[in-house]
C-alpha cells in the first residue's frame, strides 16, 4: 500500500499514515494539493490529510480541497500531538531569536510562545520542514516546533518538551482513496451542501437529520468562491449513508438543497481504534 502525506519525514501526517498501515510505502508531498493529485492519478492509492485539531480548530484549506477534488473519504485517524521546541545541539533559550513552524502548530503552542521575549515567530508550510530548515541551514539562534521524531531525523535536541497549550492535543485526519478498506463497516458519513438564502433554511436542513435521530458530529461552513456571502455547509453524520434513516434524511435534504454531495461513508475512528496496531486491510 502507498499512502501520500503532506510534509517532510517526521511530520505528524507521516505518523498518522503509519497508524493506518505501519508497513505502507509513504509518499511525501509538498502541498495538500499534491496529496490529492497523488491519489487521483497515482502513484499513491491512499492519502491522509489533517482536517481538525482539538486546539487549533479546522484546517479550512482541506475542506475546500474535498469539494474541488473527487477522491472519496474512506476512513479517519486520530493522532495525539505532542510538540517540542527543537534546536541544534548547544543552542539555548537565551540565544533564541526565531521559531519556525506550521501555523496550526504555532496556534497550538500559543501560551508557551508568549513566554519567549524578543523572538520572531515565523510560519512555514510544515512542522518537520521547519526542523529540516534549522538543521540544513545550521541556524544557531533558531528553533522549530515539531515532533520528537523530526528531531531525531534532523539531529536536533529539545529546548523544551510538550509545549502545546493542552495535554489532550489531538488531530483528526481523513483518509482519502480510490477504493474502500476491506471489511470496513461504515458508521459515519461526510456530506457538503448549499442552501437557498431564505429564513429558516439551515434549521430546515438540520431538521431532516434531527427528526430521524441522526447525530451531527461536525458542522462547518465555507464561503463559495465567486459568490460573496453564500456558503457551503460540511457536515459529519453519525450514520452510514446506506442506513435507511440516513438515506431518507439525505433524500429529504436534496429536495431543497441546490447542491448536495456525499464526500464519503466510512468507519469512524472509534470503530477502527480497537484494531490497532494491526494495519488496515484493503480490497485487492
Amino acid at each position: 500500500m502507498r499512502i501520500a502525506y503532506q510534509g517532510e519525514p517526521g511530520a505528524f501526517s507521516e505518523a498518522a499514515a503509519r497508524r493506518v498501515a505501519p508497513d505502507a510505502q509513504l509518499v511525501a508531498c509538498k502541498t495538500f494539493e499534491e496529496v490529492f493529485a497523488s491519489v487521483e492519478s497515482g502513484p499513491a492509492g491512499y492519502g491522509i490529510i489533517p482536517i481538525e485539531n482539538s486546539i487549533g480548530g479546522s484546517i479550512h484549506r482541506n475542506y475546500d480541497l474535498l469539494m474541488t477534488n473527487h477522491v472519496p473519504i474512506v476512513g479517519e485517524v486520530e493522532l495525539p500531538v505532542v510538540h517540542h521546541l527543537l534546536a541544534l545541539p548547544g543552542a539555548s533559550l537565551e540565544r533564541l531569536r526565531r521559531v519556525y513552524s506550521h501555523p496550526q502548530a504555532l496556534a497550538q503552542c500559543e501560551r508557551f510562545l508568549r513566554t519567549l521575549s524578543s523572538v520572531e515567530i515565523v510560519a512555514t508550510y510544515d512542522t518537520a520542514g521547519s526542523a529540516k530548515l534549522v538543521a540544513d541551514e545550521r541556524l544557531e539562534d533558531a528553533a522549530a516546533i515539531a515532533s520528537a521524531r523530526a528531531g531525531e531525523i534532523f539531529g536536533l535536541t529539545p529546548l523544551a518538551s510538550s509545549i502545546q497549550d493542552f495535554s489532550d492535543n489531538i488531530t483528526r485526519f481523513l483518509i482519502i482513496g480510490r477504493r474502500p478498506f476491506k471489511d470496513s463497516v461504515p458508521d459515519k458519513t461526510s456530506i457538503v451542501f448549499s442552501l437557498p438564502n431564505e429564513p429558516g433554511a439551515l434549521f430546515k436542513a438540520l431538521s431532516a437529520f434531527a427528526l430521524r435521530g441522526i447525530d451531527l458530529t461536525k458542522l462547518e461552513s465555507r464561503p463559495i468562491p465567486g459568490r460573496p456571502w453564500e456558503y457551503l455547509f460540511y457536515a459529519d453524520l453519525a450514520a452510514a449513508r446506506d442506513e435507511l434513516p440516513c438515506a431518507r434524511a439525505l433524500a429529504h435534504l436534496a429536495e431543497f438543497a441546490p447542491t448536495l454531495r456525499t464526500l464519503g461513508s466510512y468507519a469512524s475512528w472509534k470503530a477502527r481504534e480497537s484494531r490497532l496496531p494491526d494495519p488496515f486491510e484493503v480490497v485487492s
